[in-house]
């Protein structure tokens, strides 16, 4: 049986806020990042991709963090470690970045390594000679 959709409250029907914030669907789809993170590592997750900006940083003190999420040092320092292990998020005190789930890219530019994110289009103009 085909399930219906329909507002349920059509006076709370959510907008994309004005404000940078959102949550890439693939942490769902793409199970992996759910399964090697404790419920701690994913509340820690949300709540820095709600308080980053469009470049995913956030610095929240740990003391802040801990009080909201109602976690110990110990375990938030636990919490950050898994999601820097799942290569969700960029830890270097007091930033925090919330990171881009596309997987790096590795290309040689100019005779040098250098990692970083970039489109299909990107790519494709660096293979055939013309810069982005």
């Amino acid at each position: 049986m085909k399930i219906k959709k329909h507002v349920i409250c059509p006076q709370r029907v959510r907008q994309v806020p004005p404000q940078f914030s959102w949550i890439d669907q693939r942490l769902v789809r793409e199970r992996h990042y759910l399964q090697e993170c404790s419920v701690q590592a994913l509340a820690l997750y949300l709540v820095l991709l709600t308080v980053s900006d469009a470049e995913g940083l956030s610095y929240y003190s740990a003391a802040t963090l801990g009080r909201m999420l109602r976690l110990s040092a110990e375990q938030l320092s636990q919490a950050r470690g898994q999601l820097e292990r799942a290569q969700l998020i960029a830890y270097k005190h007091p930033l925090y970045q919330a990171l881009s789930l596309d997987a790096p890219q590795t290309l040689e530019l100019s005779g040098e390594r250098s990692r970083q994110s970039l489109s299909a289009g990107e790519i494709l103009r660096k293979i055939v000679g013309g810069e982005s």
